[in-house]
């Protein structure tokens, strides 16, 4: 496992680093064109898996801290291989339900069952088979960045040689590659680039990626959505947690949503976005702010109105129920200064708000 730890590994004394080898040595992780995210193949989340194709099988698995169930009897799967992404909003319990699978902490009931390994019974095995890329950003800011990354791949047991190779073509592959100064120099994009390479230099089976893309600009982010994507190419289980839509959309083979400690949903990002198609989307665009805030001050009023979205000073986005009459009787008798009118598809953020009735940030 990844000794990029977050501040609790810290505080838990680096017990990480016990029993670890190095795995899948013969990983290729060329990239190809970085201009297109291409669509991944999703499968049917009804079909029969076998056992053999399932390589986290987590069972009833709760924590409670005193009175408060932070993770309530969540049960789910993921296959060998595929992307698998968590989202939830502040509080839902995701966050807890990873470090519990990183053996961060000890789950209060149930169990998972990590590459035929027991997160009860067997954690050393599991510790030495997962990476983890945290949210909070962990390098040494004296060391270069080939130095952060030798240092890691050597607490893994990698020789030095192999530590030096992987090193350099790993932070080639992020554009970080040749820096001889202290990564203080960074900027906080390429310090969370070199964070995402220090979770995988000892080419881990299972890997832990927590906002692997937050603060990033447009053209590096999408450099890590295509590393991410011939990371699992490579055949590596990737388990994600985001607050972009657009990226668990674009990334993720399956999605299970958080809230409240339970998971409420789970697909596809296409099963999930038909999960209710009883619910309209429509964008209304007006001349000025205040037609914009007379029209959501009157839709709030009105109960088939599921979900308002603010997407600028003059468009907001509705989901609602009850197709044209709710459209004719409730959406137009409140806009009744609309300039543009727009149906369209329903998103995950759609989705994610019909379910939950808060913002993923929230």
């Amino acid at each position: 496992m990844s000794v990029c730890f977050s501040k609790t590994m810290i505080k838990n004394g680096l017990h990480y680093v016990h029993n670890l080898k190095p795995l899948n040595k013969n990983m290729d992780l060329v990239l190809e064109d970085l201009s297109v995210i291409s669509n991944h193949q999703a499968y049917n989340i009804n079909e029969s898996k076998s056992e053999r194709d399932i390589i986290i099988d987590v069972q009833s698995l709760e924590k409670k801290f005193g009175d408060l169930k932070a993770v309530d009897n969540v049960s789910f799967q993921i296959k060998k291989g595929e992307l698998f992404s968590l989202l939830g909003p502040n509080g839902a319990g995701k966050s807890t339900t990873i470090r519990m699978l990183t053996t961060v902490l000890n789950p209060t009931s149930g169990d998972a069952i990590i590459d035929d390994n027991s997160l009860k019974k067997q954690k050393n095995q599991i510790k030495s088979i997962i990476g983890v890329c945290p949210q909070d950003i962990v390098i040494f800011d004296v060391l270069s960045a080939e130095e952060n990354v030798r240092f890691v791949a050597e607490m893994h047991g990698i020789d030095k040689k192999s530590a030096r190779e992987e090193s350099k073509k790993l932070l080639q592959l992020m554009n970080i590659g040749g820096r001889k100064d202290a990564c203080k120099n960074f900027s906080g994009g390429m310090k969370r680039r070199l964070n995402l390479v220090m979770g995988l230099v000892h080419k881990p089976k299972i890997l832990f990626l927590d906002e692997p893309s937050a603060g990033l600009d447009p053209q590096a982010r999408r450099l890590v959505w295509d590393f991410i994507r011939n990371l699992k190419k490579t055949g590596m289980t990737i388990i994600l947690t985001t607050h972009d839509m657009v990226e668990a959309d674009l990334l993720s083979d399956h999605i299970a949503i958080m809230d409240k400690g339970k998971i409420i949903a789970m697909g596809t990002p296409n099963e999930l976005k038909k999960k209710d198609m009883n619910v309209s989307n429509l964008e209304l665009e007006f001349h000025n702010a205040q037609e914009l805030n007379d029209t959501q001050k009157c839709l709030k009023n009105y109960d088939n109105i599921k979900n308002i979205q603010k997407i600028s000073d003059i468009k907001i986005s509705v989901s609602f129920i009850g197709g044209i009459p709710t459209l004719k009787n409730e959406i137009l008798e409140c806009a009744i200064k609309v300039k543009n009118l727009l149906f369209r598809d329903p998103t995950l953020e759609d989705i994610f708000l019909n379910l939950t009735g808060r913002s993923l940030r929230d």
